[in-house]
């Protein structure tokens, strides 16, 4: 008879044990913290080159990074000027633990919504996707090369469905 009051408050424990277990708030790993780099606020300056995409010429741009409470997403809010007028964004940063890829999602007042899966190796992230543009399939290859603390190059290459990469922009952002 007095089994059963002990079975019962040793199952209870353990049922306790398990959801107390299963409740901890997860905590961003390694790969989050080197987002890290990006958080603060950056101004960049670059060339687009013409193409069929728009016109080329000089954009200035400032972006300001921030880190989302729980530290597993940076967002940032950008705005600037170039070639096609004034522009604003808002886009977030991660990473998908599942995947072991960086996530990148922007969308600006221009109607562009991007997405993008990212890999780092060293101080070298290269940015990936894919999306149609006048009902083609276009590659999209953004590279950030990390020079200090406080500056990085940036270059993005296009390559429409069945030709080469071709450099369409590329610039130079420092940390405020």
């Amino acid at each position: 008879m007095k089994r059963a009051p002990v079975t019962v408050l040793v199952a209870t424990l353990l049922f306790a044990a398990v959801a107390l277990a299963q409740t901890q708030m997860p905590k961003p790993g390694a790969e989050h913290k080197k987002l890290d780099y990006f958080a603060g606020t950056w101004s960049s300056d670059g060339e687009l080159k013409p193409s069929p995409y728009g016109p080329g010429g000089k954009f200035s741009g400032t972006d300001h990074n921030e880190w989302m409470e729980g530290g597993f997403f940076l967002v940032s809010h950008s705005e600037g000027t170039g070639p096609m007028g004034n522009d604003k964004g808002l886009a977030v940063w991660g990473y998908n633990s599942e995947d072991r890829v960086y996530t990148y999602h922007a969308f600006n007042n221009f109607g562009e919504a991007i997405a993008a899966k990212g890999t780092v190796d060293g101080d070298t992230w290269t940015w990936t996707n894919e999306e149609k543009m006048g009902g083609k399939l276009v590659k999209g290859r953004y590279t950030i090369k990390q020079l200090s603390p406080t500056s990085y190059t940036f270059k993005l290459e296009l390559a429409p469905e069945g030709a080469d990469w071709a450099t369409m922009m590329e610039g130079k952002a420092t940390k405020k």
